[in-house]
């Protein structure tokens, strides 16, 4: 009796060992998807406030020879020093490519719900195209594109645009992030009808505000798209050290 007794006492205590490994071993992937997310987040966030205090820095050491009020950011990429700006739109797509894998982690799954987070991911490969095929500078010092980067600009901004409408949806859809999805979705939008107003107004050299295109630029991504991806990345980051939400 002794003896079943305790075969009966070594089989408990040995299941008992294994439904600890395998909490155990739940908590340690959690732990690691956490941290996952976490990084992604704080990618979102250091991305788009380290790309803005480059190019900022930047116009100020070359106002000699760059105007931030008429050229676009990507002419940075012409003339002396160009090099840093290439560096600047790798890092800062990077730094999106990581903050998409976040996200992606973080929100609760949907049937179309990789649309959203693609889009973003196609932003961050929109960037580091741009520093592939960079502007140059031709020998009387005008800026031109050799013909592929206009391909990288225009996809960075539609996508982005795009991918904050899309993702709006999911975020509607997660009490987690609900509170953010207007806002969200009102970024996406003005992000495209301000796409769509400088490829008619602005972005031509014969459009009525060629001269502004500098300035209108920046105000699409200081103003619009980079505030929404920081505020989402914060909140993401927010969710991720909550031991208690549910990931």
């Amino acid at each position: 009796m002794q003896t079943l007794r305790r075969k009966a006492w070594a089989r408990r205590h040995q299941m008992s060992q294994q439904r600890d490994v395998g909490v155990g071993q739940v908590d340690a992937r959690g732990s690691e998807r956490r941290s996952v997310i976490a990084a992604g987040a704080l990618a979102g966030i250091v991305g788009p406030i380290l790309f803005t205090i480059t190019f900022f820095v930047q116009g100020l050491f070359r106002l000699e020879e760059y105007d931030p009020i008429a050229e676009v950011v990507s002419a940075l990429e012409a003339g002396p020093g160009g090099w840093v700006q290439q560096a600047n739109f790798v890092v800062f797509g990077l730094l999106t490519l990581a903050f998409s894998v976040g996200l992606v982690l973080l929100l609760r799954k949907s049937r179309l719900g990789f649309i959203g987070p693609s889009l973003l991911v196609l932003s961050g490969m929109a960037l580091v195209w741009a520093a592939v095929f960079p502007l140059r500078e031709d020998a009387a010092g005008v800026t031109y594109d050799p013909g592929l980067h206009i391909v990288g600009g225009m996809t960075y901004f539609l996508s982005s645009a795009l991918g904050l409408i899309v993702v709006s949806r999911r975020l509607a859809a997660d009490p987690r992030f609900r509170h953010l999805a207007g806002y969200v979705l009102v970024a996406g939008i003005t992000g495209v009808a301000l796409f769509v107003l400088m490829g008619a107004f602005v972005m031509p050299e014969d459009a009525p505000l060629h001269a502004w295109a500098g300035l209108a630029q920046r105000i699409v991504i200081v103003a619009v798209l980079f505030p929404c991806t920081v505020v989402v990345a914060l909140r993401l980051l927010r969710v991720s050290r909550d031991d208690e939400a549910p990931l």
